[in-house]
């Protein structure tokens, strides 16, 4: 997408604007949220901003440390004021598919325990229905991999056990465990097949997030922003 990384930015900075002194955050994983970290970063900075990030992944964690966020985990915090996060995939229900940096469970235990969750994403992202340009990811226990996939066969899709770019073998998540990408041409009922999903033993979690998000802000690359409550 030409000037992506100009709508990234723009809905990085616009979600780092919503943050008031006090706050817990969730910090999620990507691209785009990474312009948001980087954004609260200068607001500490430069503002003094006082915040308290809970990171969803190793990567995220790095990523605060650099621009100085303070981190906490939801062991001593329960509930954060407000979760920001990138999608994949997001459907005019507000409904997600999240799960490329294979980092969608802990970000969905970190929506879950927010108060706003609120997600970031460039025109690029948008879809009609999910499960066209995306697979959706879902995070099995290493045994489990045959009935996954058969299992993903048998809803219509093509299962792919996501391996990794510079090493021999799968992708491993931050939990130890594998990634299987399901294509899928189209979620038609993505509430059923979350009830498939959640069902099945050996998955511990999938990319399908629904009635989490409750903002949805789009970066445009001439720097403006949309901002749509779900």
């Amino acid at each position: 997408m030409p000037n992506a990384s100009a709508a990234k930015q723009a809905a990085g900075t616009a979600a780092a604007d919503l943050v008031e002194s006090g706050m817990t955050l969730g910090l999620g994983t990507g691209s785009t949220t990474a312009c948001a970290l980087e954004a609260l970063g200068t607001r500490i900075q430069n503002d003094g901003l006082d915040i308290v990030g809970v990171p969803t992944s190793f990567a995220a964690e790095r990523l605060a440390n650099q621009h100085d966020i303070p981190l906490t985990t939801l062991d001593d915090v329960p509930r954060l004021d407000l979760a920001l996060d990138g999608a994949d995939e997001v459907d005019p229900e507000g409904r997600l598919i999240k799960g490329r940096g294979a980092a969608h469970t802990r970000e969905k235990v970190v929506a879950h325990a927010a108060e706003r969750f609120v997600v970031l994403i460039d025109p690029s992202k948008p879809v009609d229905e999910l499960g066209h340009a995306f697979p959706l990811p879902i995070e099995i226990v290493p045994m489990a991999l045959g009935p996954v996939q058969r299992l993903i066969e048998q809803l219509g899709g093509h299962p792919e056990l996501r391996m990794g770019a510079a090493k021999d073998g799968p992708v491993i998540s931050d939990q130890g465990l594998w990634i299987v990408d399901a294509h899928l041409d189209g979620i038609t009922d993505p509430e059923a097949l979350n009830r498939t999903l959640n069902d099945q033993p050996g998955i511990l979690d999938h990319g399908l997030f629904l009635d989490l998000a409750t903002d949805i802000l789009c970066g445009e690359a001439n720097g403006s922003v949309t901002h749509t409550v779900v």
